[in-house]
């Protein structure tokens, strides 16, 4: 792997000027004034800021293929309308629908996302060769039935020996949500996960009718009763955490529990919208941002979903403080990068080079405004130029090899949906 060196670049959150930064072996070897390397690949970036690559924590990547199949309906009817979509749903598609939900990322800054989706090899694949970094999970579902719930303990076995020989990638343990997985099952991904050192990724709290639910069924919220079954702690990602008490937050935060904010899937499926943002980071829980699924998202873009989560936290609290601008980037990268255990998030000496190179020859950024309040507020995602992960760009001038191909395939496997 050639080395790069990116000349003349500023980075985002320092105001000291530009820099150069030295890539070499997928790895951030050097910042300065002035780096000198003759056998690098020069890269002239003034004008450019570098951006930590954004880490997408809950996602159903091959979701792409289903936009627009389920809009204007409730939760609970979107649902079941999805599930009846997926029971047609194959290795082929998964990995077709994931390669375009890597152009999509690719194109708007992700350089890692969490999939929690089936048939996991699949996107695993489609994320290795499009050059993105893949967090992939069997997800259990078995909706009471016993003979289902054995079949998905050795479908989580068998896929968890295959990630092993996994040259890069994650897996990690997925469980749907607390009211289509039985408790035993519940119980077992739990320990499963705990028992081999994985993540475990779960949907939680995500609507009200989840919560009344499970309060009507096991006098306990959603919280309270994965606590209760042992499903929390900090390895646990939970998705949403929309629908919270007090004592709900208290054990969040002090299982330290990530929990993912997913602003546009909540909004679009009339779920909520009060995320207590700041109530979670103050109890002691990571706070990172997601996209969901683009058959409630419609897209997948991270920097879009900043600003309406941080637009949306205002308005509602009435607090124009709430979810500054270092905070909204810390969600997007840094945070994202903790909870996965990965070596990146931060442009920093010693990291992953996932590096965002934004172009800021626009109208948005003719202020002299903070970089990141015209980044996140003001331009679009089509502001950044080149996507480096790993240490290799995946995105160049806007240019991502084989794109046609893959909108090609996608088109055709689509048949199977409809």
């Amino acid at each position: 792997m050639k080395a790069i060196l990116l000349k003349n670049i500023k980075i985002a959150g320092r105001e000291d000027g530009e820099h150069d930064i030295l890539i070499e072996d997928g790895k951030i070897r050097g910042i300065s004034s002035c780096c000198a390397r003759e056998d690098a690949e020069q890269v002239d970036c003034r004008g450019k800021v570098a951006v930590p690559g954004f880490v997408n924590m809950h996602i159903h990547a091959a979701m792409t293929l289903m936009r627009g199949m389920g809009e204007d309906v409730p939760f609970h009817m979107w649902l079941k309308k999805i599930w009846d979509i997926e029971s047609a749903v194959d290795e082929e598609l998964v990995y077709w629908g994931t390669r375009v939900a890597c152009l999509e990322m690719a194109r708007t800054g992700t350089t890692t996302f969490n999939d929690h989706y089936w048939f996991p090899a699949a996107s695993y694949r489609a994320a290795v060769e499009s050059g993105l970094r893949p967090v992939v999970s069997h997800v259990f579902i078995d909706r009471n039935d016993r003979e289902a719930a054995a079949a998905e303990k050795d479908r989580c076995e068998e896929m968890f020996g295959q990630s092993k020989t996994w040259e890069r990638g994650t897996f990690v343990v997925g469980v749907h949500s607390i009211y289509s997985v039985t408790e035993d099952l519940m119980k077992w991904a739990s320990e499963f996960a705990a028992g081999n050192g994985l993540k475990l990724h779960i949907h939680l709290s995500e609507t009200r009718k989840e919560v009344e639910d499970c309060i009507r069924t096991h006098g306990l919220t959603p919280v309270q009763y994965a606590d209760r079954l042992g499903l929390l702690g900090p390895d646990t990602i939970a998705a949403h955490t929309l629908w919270l008490s007090e004592e709900d937050i208290e054990i969040l935060g002090r299982r330290k529990v990530t929990c993912v904010h997913n602003i546009n899937s909540n909004l679009k499926l009339s779920s909520g919208y009060r995320f207590l943002y700041s109530e979670l980071k103050s109890a002691g829980a990571r706070i990172c941002i997601g996209t969901d699924g683009c058959a409630s998202s419609n897209n997948l873009d991270i920097l879009e979903a900043l600003k309406t989560a941080a637009m949306v936290q205002k308005a509602w609290r009435e607090d124009p403080a709430s979810m500054p601008l270092d905070d909204l980037l810390s969600m997007a990268a840094a945070n994202g990068a903790d909870a996965l255990g990965l070596n990146t998030g931060r442009i920093e000496e010693g990291r992953e080079a996932d590096i965002l190179i934004v172009d800021t020859g626009s109208s948005f950024f003719l202020s002299p405004a903070p970089f990141l309040a015209n980044f996140i507020y003001s331009a679009h995602s089509d502001c950044i130029d080149s996507v480096i992960c790993r240490g290799k760009f995946v995105m160049r001038g806007r240019e991502i090899p084989g794109e046609k191909e893959i909108l090609h395939e996608a088109a055709r496997v689509l048949s199977k949906l409809r």
